[in-house]
């Protein structure tokens, strides 16, 4: 394989990641992903740079932050690709805070006909959920929910 076949022009990579050419445009400036630039100014990237970009989108699926995802890939050598063993030890990290989210999320989708804990007393049944505004004591914004 050439040097030239070995890379992928943007919109490759677009059609094979299924991310919007604006999308790795961001990822790029945000440092998620590198390209090289040809004499012409073209982006050109590296193969590896599907498994990097199939890594981001799994990560943004479960609700990691783009910033953590980051933060993980400046963590291996090089810039290199993650790998099988490399994912098993970031989704581990990551799991008391997916678990967290998934029981906030529980609690959401049961109450969520309830009431949202804002402590505001103008529906009916807030004072079943906040008797008192006993919720506004504890500051501004929804707190069951929170």
């Amino acid at each position: 394989m050439t040097a030239a076949t070995a890379e992928l022009t943007v919109g490759e990579v677009s059609r094979r990641s299924g991310v919007a050419v604006s999308a790795l445009h961001f990822y790029e400036r945000e440092g998620l992903i590198q390209s090289r630039r040809t004499s012409g100014n073209q982006r050109r990237f590296r193969r590896e740079v599907l498994r990097r970009i199939a890594f981001i989108r799994i990560a943004q699926r479960v609700g990691v932050p783009l910033a953590q995802v980051r933060e993980a890939l400046d963590e291996l050598p090089d810039s290199r690709t993650p790998t099988r063993a490399d994912w098993e030890a970031l989704s581990q990290a990551w799991r008391a805070e997916l678990d967290d989210r998934i029981r906030r999320l529980q609690q959401l989708r049961d109450d969520f006909s309830g009431c949202i804990g804002c402590g505001c007393l103008s529906l009916d049944r807030c004072t079943m959920f906040n008797a008192g505004d006993r919720l506004g004591e504890e500051g501004p914004g929804p707190r069951r929910l929170a």
